[in-house]
């Protein structure tokens, strides 16, 4: 529940290290990083996948620790995953990742905050990360998928799990 980016150089060089360990055995769809944890979602291709997380994550904490003159653990346990058997899943992990800043009152609309996909999704950013057009082949446009994000509704049941 600490943070784990500093500043746009983390947030920034986190993304470089993820072409470097991630890219070559899997195909990013979505992400969001946000100050304390982050939300990857992925496509395996080929490779070891724990391995490549455990390299990401090494390589990261070994910068950020001589960066801020700190020792130790960055990150709490091991990563978990989830297998996204459906398009329905698929395209709803999407949105509650794009999400995920408003929901934490970090920006007012998802295409605010930078370190997501959801701006390469609208076209707004040319990354060469996301590979968008797996979740965007479920919608008619780029703006049908904005319109999915952005009329998503909380309820209070949501509200109430997301305080605990």
């Amino acid at each position: 529940r600490q943070p784990i980016f500093f500043g746009r150089g983390n947030y920034l060089f986190f993304l470089k290290r993820i072409h470097t360990y991630l890219v070559p055995c899997m195909d990013m769809i979505a992400y969001c990083l946000m100050p304390n944890h982050y939300h990857l979602l992925v496509r395996i291709n080929d490779g070891d996948v724990s391995h490549a997380m455990q390299l990401l994550a090494l390589s990261y904490t070994m910068a950020v620790n001589k960066q801020r003159d700190r020792v130790g653990a960055l990150f709490q346990g091991a990563f978990r995953s989830r297998h996204v058997d459906r398009d329905e899943y698929l395209v709803h992990l999407s949105r509650y990742f794009h999400l995920n800043p408003v929901r934490a009152g970090l920006a007012e609309q998802p295409e605010e905050w930078e370190f997501s996909s959801y701006r390469d999704y609208l076209g707004l950013r040319a990354g060469r990360l996301p590979r968008s057009q797996i979740v965007l082949s479920q919608f008619s446009s780029a703006n049908a998928y904005r319109e999915f994000v952005e009329s998503y509704v909380v309820s209070e049941r949501d509200k109430i799990a997301d305080m605990l």
